[in-house]
């Protein structure tokens, strides 16, 4: 799945074009919408807190440099007197603690920051136009930008983001 970006002047606009994703049995669960704090956005599917902050990645991040970190650590600790008689449980004790600790660190900070793939439309979005972030399968990505700028000229394809995570 990848998640491609428009950028929509108006809440009208906006709910013709999530009629016309659902149309093209785009899930609701795959529209995300996101406009100014305060707005009101009816019925439209709205972004939820894993897609307007930074915990996703940042958890990501937490769990990879907070793995090598413990797992430094362990190989650190068999260097010392009685380290290798304890080595396989030292390692995998100072790993899953590095993993941990790196993990709610990073996730805490994360979750008080801005998505950091959206961060270039914040200015866009608190002038007063929506976001809308649709997750699509690869293969449908052109044919719903086609449909999208043909039946709408006056949005801005915002492009597609790499990847998305699996699990939110």
């Amino acid at each position: 799945m990848k998640r491609i970006y428009f950028l929509i002047p108006n809440i009208e606009i906006t709910r013709n074009i999530v009629n016309e994703l659902l149309l093209e049995r785009i899930d609701e669960h795959h529209i995300h919408v996101l406009a100014k704090r305060g707005t009101d956005m009816g019925n439209l599917p709205e972004a939820s807190y894993l897609q307007k902050t930074d915990f996703i990645p940042a958890l990501e991040q937490g769990v990879s440099v907070g793995g090598f970190t413990g797992l430094m650590s362990g190989l650190v600790a068999m260097a010392y007197p009685g380290g290798p008689m304890l080595a396989g449980g030292t390692i995998l004790a100072t790993t899953l603690a590095g993993v941990f600790f790196g993990a709610l660190m990073s996730s805490m900070v994360g979750s008080s920051v801005g998505n950091r793939q959206i961060k270039q439309y914040w200015k866009a979005v608190d002038a007063g136009q929506f976001l809308m972030m649709i997750d699509l399968p690869k293969q449908r990505i052109s044919e719903i930008e086609q449909i999208v700028k043909r039946n709408h000229p006056e949005t801005m394809y915002g492009g597609a983001e790499p990847t998305i995570p699996a699990f939110p």
